[in-house]
């Protein structure tokens, strides 16, 4: 029995491919791998774009991508209880910097 769609249907029953995405990635000690992101709610979710720009606008001119097709992205990912793909997010919060270690402050004489 086929699923029937609703025009106020938040989300289709059916999840069409995306088709070929730029897919952030980073060195990894076999190569690259995917970089995952977290959701505002802090869910994890492999992310997409769908051209170098929207990718290079977001995540800045220094990001290695590769190219995927999304059900390859979500095959990479599911192993890792990850099921959601994220395509052309508009945001990226900063990777956190390092915090430094402590300079002592020398001690005061008072007179």
């Amino acid at each position: 029995m086929a699923e029937q769609l609703y025009d106020d249907d938040p989300e289709p029953a059916d999840r069409f491919p995306a088709g070929p995405l730029y897919v952030p990635v980073r060195p990894g000690p076999s190569g690259c791998a995917a970089r995952l992101f977290r959701t505002p709610l802090g869910g994890r979710t492999a992310v997409g774009f769908t051209s170098a720009r929207r990718l290079t606008a977001t995540l800045g001119p220094g990001q290695a991508w590769i190219r995927l097709a999304e059900p390859a992205l979500r095959a990479l990912t599911a192993p890792l209880g990850i099921t959601t793909v994220t395509v052309d997010p508009q945001f990226s919060a900063p990777a956190p910097a390092p915090i430094e270690a402590a300079t002592p402050v020398p001690a005061l004489r008072i007179a």
